[in-house]
């Protein structure tokens, strides 16, 4: 599979099932397991949500197979600010198997999710 990229504007939750589909998608072109593949989908969901508390107007998803699928939510624009994130960051490195956290004065600005 080749990398693709997908620009999400975080003003309108309404994508975030179509993000949750894609996700879906991947995995399932990755032969991932149903558990895995459920897990990962609420992973990708909860990353963009960190972003959007953070105060990023869009994310910049990026999707990626080869060893396992890899999944990076970057965040772009608006007035970023350090946000509450700790019950999404409890279940983020609860479900994924590889997670990998960018963050700058307190601001995370992305997140990277393997399995």
């Amino acid at each position: 599979m080749k990398d693709f990229e997908v620009k999400f504007c975080l003003a309108d939750s309404a994508y975030i099932t179509a993000l949750r589909l894609v996700a879906g998608a991947v995995c399932s072109l990755h032969d991932a397991d149903i558990d895995a593949a459920e897990d990962f989908k609420v992973c990708v969901t909860e990353s963009v949500l960190i972003l959007k508390g953070c105060g990023f107007d869009s994310a910049k998803i990026t999707f990626s197979g080869g060893d396992g699928v890899v999944c990076t939510v970057e965040g772009e624009g608006g007035n970023p600010k350090p946000g509450e994130n700790e019950f999404s960051l409890a279940l983020i490195s609860a479900l994924v198997g590889e997670c990998d956290i960018k963050e700058r004065g307190g601001i995370i600005e992305r997140v990277t999710l393997k399995i």
